[in-house]
């Protein structure tokens, strides 16, 4: 299944790929359009798929209406927005004045999309428009489940992909996520992303639910803040692709709290901007969200602290941050040392290079358990370095397989004395590192530390100063995460030069047409 999953996947990015070659969009303007499509054709699907049983509910007393099909998490679809009706309108119909008026009936049938989904299809030709309908409509009309929300999240991590320095901006990468959620296991309760980009932290939470057989619309409450009001739209369109719900609003979270978020969460997960410099700290003097400023010109500890103290008193926060901040001094290495005096910190691993499309550099995931102090394992910590354990995409991108992801997983779980979820019923990776079932250090991968161990080394939370395995040196500049940045702008200005150079170059081909 997996293997069709992913040729059907490649078919539809290339039929989707010709509106850029067809209308000269940048890859940031073709995106909307396109996944507004994709949108709609899964809601009409998932629509469809569930309208004979809800609409068998119908009696002359009761008229069967939006709330019905809402009621189960699913999209109303209006006669005029559904997409059989749009692949079925006459040769010569204004196509794009059609799947705006679509897209304006599901935001009037569904509150919650109102003001969420493009309407800039008259401004594309009629005939690119319609290739889009057929290639979706013909390589997706057997699918059925989870797969279309697989392919919308391929479509995220493509578009990602495409705008290079931004992707992290909106797309965490699905393997990223599936660990940081393994190792929370968000099983019930209130769920906070204040940098929730495309949503992919909430989603993956609702497969964890899913997966135990819950209801994740029952179990979760989900709670999202973005700065970007075009990928608050990619949220909230990811949620009702996959049946959710939630909360998802526009807001700086630095300066911004509109869920009063102060110890209110079960969980928070977050992929957060690294080393963001010039916040203006006088915003935030009398913050109770971040009661320790950094005196560095640095957010990685302005985050930190906003999600651990949205926690409750039993909450769990996973979280990526530079590896920087494990061994950061001064102001901040003060901040890390009472994250782990009270008794807060649970988890650290380290994670390789090319995980992440607009950071290569190897990357921390930081897991923070405010129960952990009444736990036995209370005034100790597990590093965990995975810096080895990869699947290789290509040269310049990697993941986890589902057999790597087990296998971290399982490593913090023998840590917590729980019991092991193993989809197959074993793991040869857990069965050759922990044969007997139970946790033990292994050198190069694994090593609990106590918090004596750990103020031995300075407070750092870097994995690999207790596991065996070399450590990077890092100095107060990072000059390492600068040069990467700097490499990055240089690749998204080359981007921009070359777009500029096509610009210049049609117009002198039009000018010279005209002059012969």
């Amino acid at each position: 299944m997996q293997s069709d999953l992913t040729e059907l996947e490649n078919r539809l990015w290339d039929a989707a790929d010709e509106l850029r070659a067809n209308s000269g969009l940048k890859s940031s303007e073709y995106a909307s359009p396109v996944l507004g499509l994709i949108f709609l054709r899964f809601a009409d699907a998932r629509f469809e798929a569930a309208r004979p049983r809800i609409e068998a509910k119908s009696s002359s007393r009761r008229k069967i209406g939006p709330s019905d099909y809402q009621a189960e998490g699913l999209v109303y679809m209006a006669p005029r927005a559904r997409f059989g009706a749009l692949l079925d309108l006459p040769e010569g119909s204004d196509l794009g004045k059609a799947v705006n008026e679509a897209m304006r009936l599901v935001e009037e049938d569904n509150p919650e999309l109102k003001g969420i989904l493009p309407r800039s299809y008259t401004a594309l030709p009629t005939d690119t428009i319609a290739s889009l309908l057929r290639h979706i409509s013909s390589y997706t009309k057997d699918l059925e489940g989870d797969a279309f929300g697989l392919i919308y999240e391929y479509f995220l991590a493509k578009f990602a992909l495409a705008e290079g320095q931004g992707a992290g901006e909106f797309f965490t990468p699905m393997s990223i996520v599936r660990l940081i959620v393994e190792i929370i296991e968000p099983f019930h309760g209130r769920i906070f992303d204040p940098a929730c980009g495309s949503g992919g932290m909430f989603v993956h939470s609702a497969h964890f639910v899913e997966r135990h057989r819950r209801s994740p619309g029952e179990e979760l409450s989900i709670f999202g803040q973005e700065k970007t009001g075009d990928t608050v739209k990619l949220a909230k369109m990811n949620l009702a692709v996959h049946g959710l719900s939630g909360e998802i609003v526009e807001g700086n979270s630095y300066y911004q709290d509109p869920f009063e978020s102060l110890g209110r969460f079960d969980f928070v997960m977050a992929n957060p901007p690294f080393n963001v410099d010039r916040i203006d700290k006088a915003k935030l003097v009398d913050d109770k969200r971040v009661p320790d400023l950094p005196k560095a010109d640095n957010g990685n500890y302005i985050w930190i602290q906003l999600f651990a103290n949205s926690l409750n008193e039993n909450g769990r926060a996973g979280f990526v941050m530079a590896n920087s901040a494990s061994d950061a001094r001064h102001s901040e290495g003060e901040s890390r040392r009472k994250l782990i005096e009270d008794r807060l910190v649970d988890v650290m691993v380290a994670v390789g290079s090319n995980f992440f499309y607009s950071v290569t550099l190897p990357v921390t995931l930081w897991f923070l358990d405010r129960s952990k102090k009444d736990a036995p394992r209370a005034d100790q910590v597990l590093f965990l370095d995975a810096r080895e354990i990869y699947h290789e995409v290509d040269r310049a991108h990697r993941d986890f397989t589902d057999e790597q992801l087990e296998f971290l997983a399982s490593v913090v779980r023998l840590y917590r004395g729980e019991e092991l979820e193993l989809a197959e019923g074993e793991n040869a990776l857990v069965s050759e590192r922990f044969p007997d079932g139970v946790y033990a250090d292994v050198k190069g991968l694994c090593k609990v530390a106590t918090i004596e161990e750990i103020e031995a080394q300075g407070w750092s939370l870097n994995p690999g100063r207790y596991v065996g395995t070399e450590v990077e040196e890092l100095d107060d500049e990072v000059f390492e995460e600068k040069l990467a940045a700097a490499h990055a702008e240089l690749r998204a200005l080359g981007a921009k030069a070359r777009e500029l150079e096509e610009g210049v170059d049609e117009v002198l081909g039009r000018l010279l047409a005209e002059t012969t």
